[in-house]
């Protein structure tokens, strides 16, 4: 790759991240990224952990990350540091993420748009999961909410994502699969207020329930 072309990728991460940061008020962390191995059957991460258990999905230990409220200037001084590094942000302080199969979250993003419920932004990752952002707290919630809405007892492939959790953000690869895309992308209406997980949960369980079926 050409040292232009290099310049113009660390230009893109850096706006990328002062927009998340400086826009939508979330702090970022750099990410591992995957790398092909030498045998070519399997991704190796960057980390440089033979045994890694999450090849290219998981934060950079050695860096603070950039926070909320950071601008262009200071969001590319950080990314020179990591060339290269995925785009993560960390789950459980600005919002939660309930995370379903990705045809069971785009049946259900229909359905509450057309229901005019307030809707979070939602991402989709190469592998085929929707990720719907809540608001934060929903994880300690989920249990008493699928209880309270008759749904604890079925065989939902849903699960919510809370503090000390990351995900990849787009548009960063993720373990090598492929990027990560937004399926509805945040505003400043959204980014700062996702919506309580009761609002969406019925629609994603439901959803998930059927694709399951």
């Amino acid at each position: 790759m050409r040292s232009g072309s290099r310049r113009r990728g660390r230009t893109s991460e850096s706006t990328t991240v002062a927009e998340y940061t400086g826009l939508w008020g979330w702090d970022v962390v750099p990410g591992a990224r995957a790398t092909r191995g030498t045998s070519g059957s399997r991704n190796e991460c960057s980390c440089g952990a033979a045994d890694c258990p999450a090849p290219g999905a998981h934060p950079l230990g050695f860096s603070p990350g950039v926070p909320a409220g950071a601008t262009l200037v200071a969001a590319a001084a950080a990314w020179e540091e990591v060339p290269g590094a995925a785009v993560l942000l960390p789950v459980g302080r600005s919002f939660d993420v309930l995370e379903v199969a990705e045809y069971a979250g785009r049946h259900a993003l229909v359905r509450l748009e057309r229901m005019g419920l307030p809707l979070g932004p939602v991402a989709v990752t190469p592998h085929g999961r929707a990720q719907f952002f809540v608001a934060p707290g929903a994880c300690a919630e989920l249990p008493e909410l699928l209880y309270r809405m008759g749904w604890d007892d079925a065989d939902l492939d849903l699960r919510c994502l809370g503090k000390g959790d990351h995900i990849t953000a787009p548009p960063s690869d993720l373990g090598g699969l492929g990027p990560v895309r937004w399926l509805r992308p945040p505003t400043l209406d959204t980014a700062g207020q996702p919506p309580h997980a009761r609002l969406v949960l019925g629609t994603l369980a439901y959803a998930s329930h059927r694709a399951g079926a």
